[in-house]
């Protein structure tokens, strides 16, 4: 890894980080292009039932990680992995040959418990020294593999489905096969807590976060409806063919990673940040919606680019917001439960977006989803000062 500090990971560590790359990588190309698209112009499946299979992934995906924990205590972690992953494979695998939509949705949620619990490991091997660097660059792979995915994927749908197909179940069985190296070694140990103390706990937590709940669900439930709908909204109501789309992703994805640092930079100097909340979401709003009127190719890039942006705002106020509910002692505990909370928009969200427009077409879920995001920034202007964080 040139240019990372000498010494900072080991072969542990890079071995992980690949195994995650693989696997987003796989993500992002199944859930964002390969499945909206090949579902519905060669398995013929209508966008409700892709909703469906998108949102199984993340309910298998967002219910295993609750008992992960629980699964590392008992077996190995190579055994719970590899496992993990076979599983996810046979997903693929079963997704190409799927003739009815229960088998597509049920390839999709295999594919969900099989990822599932290589984030977690990647947690557990995670030192503390320099943690805040090593957490920087999984978070980098992450967002690496689950952008270039859908990106390169996209291209590759032009050429060749069946190819396109057959890279994804090579590159999950890479990611399996690399799997057998991972080692049984942990640098740190889990304190088991009694099952009603955690529930006492998990109480308390969700009182003190009723504040963020609105923001927490509505902001994942508007962003998931659009993925099972978005290639098909790109192809037939603003014209763009697949390899388009694939710079509309590019243009956004971009200018989010070029933005977050300045803006995360900008935040802490002039604080304030409920306007970086209100500013940002009203913005990506309006942004969506304009979308709507089916402007010209070019004019879809400079909105892509100022959805990119508008992300780039809200995600280091949005950050800050959240870690001020979590207690130092409770870092773990908290952050699983705001992914778990999340995680209901995550899947609650595909479903009604493929729902919505199986009945009344894209258009209104770009809409729908774009009201959402702009009650979202209307909540933080009335309720933010009242907020930790803010």
């Amino acid at each position: 890894m040139k240019g990372l500090p000498r010494g900072l990971f080991g072969p542990e560590m890079l071995l992980l980080a690949l195994i995650l790359l693989l696997v987003d990588f796989v993500r992002g190309a199944l859930l964002i292009s390969f499945l909206p698209i090949y579902g519905e112009k060669v398995l013929g499946l209508s966008l409700d039932v892709i909703g469906i299979a998108i949102t199984a992934h993340y309910l298998t995906d967002t219910a295993l990680k609750l008992a992960i924990g629980y699964l590392l205590d008992r077996f190995s972690v190579r055994f719970v992995v590899h496992t993990g992953l076979l599983i996810s494979l046979c997903g693929v695998v079963l997704l190409g040959s799927a003739i009815a939509p229960w088998l597509v949705i049920t390839a999709s949620a295999l594919y969900g418990i099989g990822v599932s619990p290589i984030w977690i490991v990647c947690l557990m091997k995670v030192t503390d020294e320099r943690r805040a660097t090593k957490m920087g660059f999984l978070y980098t792979i992450w967002f690496v593999g689950l952008g270039a995915g859908p990106i390169v994927c996209n291209w590759l749908l032009d050429t060749s489905a069946r190819f396109t197909y057959f890279l994804l179940v090579a590159l999950s069985l890479a990611a399996w096969a690399l799997s057998l190296l991972i080692t049984n070694r942990t640098v740190q140990t889990v304190r088991t807590v009694p099952l009603r103390s955690q529930l006492a706990i998990l109480g308390d937590k969700l009182r003190q976060l009723r504040p963020l709940l609105p923001g927490m669900i509505l902001q994942t439930t508007g962003a998931a409806m659009l993925v099972p709908i978005l290639p098909s909204f790109a192809e037939k109501q603003l014209g763009i063919g697949s390899s388009q789309y694939s710079f509309l992703l590019m243009a956004g994805g971009l200018c989010t990673v070029a933005g977050l640092m300045p803006m995360g930079r900008l935040s802490d100097r002039v604080g304030g940040k409920k306007w970086f909340l209100v500013a940002g979401f009203g913005l990506f709003a309006l942004t969506l919606y304009a979308l709507t009127a089916q402007p010209p190719v070019w004019a879809c890039l400079a909105l892509a680019a100022v959805l990119g942006c508008s992300y780039a705002a809200v995600l280091p106020a949005w950050n800050a917001l959240l870690a001020a509910y979590i207690p130092p002692q409770q870092q773990g505990l908290g952050w699983g439960l705001m992914s778990t909370i999340e995680g209901i928009g995550v899947m609650v969200g595909p479903v009604l977006g493929g729902v919505l427009a199986s009945l009344h077409g894209e258009t209104p879920v770009v809409v729908v989803s774009a009201i959402l995001f702009g009650l979202i920034g209307l909540f933080y202007f009335v309720f933010g000062q009242r907020m930790d964080g803010l």
